[in-house]
């Protein structure tokens, strides 16, 4: 069991700094990458949806499922996206589920619908 979530804490770091380096070497090849627009696979996919969009994800609870999966809850904000409202918008709630595959990020799935959702989603819950 990945005791720490190294690699979604490396996730963390990479989305909020357009790290796309870190993020190619955290990523599962096959990464899939969902959210309330859709979901989709690849690392090139993952590395364009941090520079398209804009978002950064502030961890504020950690809510293990299982050996390779957890749920974490954050504070989402779009400081990079386009929009200039985006920018000036208070942080929304969201939780993703995390999928590892070892020590690389084979899943992050938002859900803005909630923690619940995602704890479901994740079937613990």
């Amino acid at each position: 069991m990945a005791e720490d979530w190294a690699p979604v804490r490396e996730w963390h770091r990479a989305v909020n700094a357009r790290d796309l380096d870190t993020a190619r070497r955290i990523a599962a090849p096959g990464i899939r990458v969902g959210g309330p627009k859709g979901a989709a696979a690849g690392v090139e996919v993952f590395t364009d949806w941090i520079t398209r969009s804009g978002i950064r994800l502030e961890p504020v609870s950690w809510h293990p499922v299982g050996a390779d999966r957890v749920v974490v809850e954050q504070e989402a904000t779009w400081p990079g996206a386009p929009d200039a409202q985006a920018r000036q918008a208070p942080p929304v709630r969201t939780a993703t589920l995390f999928i590892l595959d070892g020590d690389r990020v084979a899943a992050a799935l938002r859900y803005d619908d909630g923690l619940h959702a995602a704890l479901r989603a994740a079937g613990g819950g």
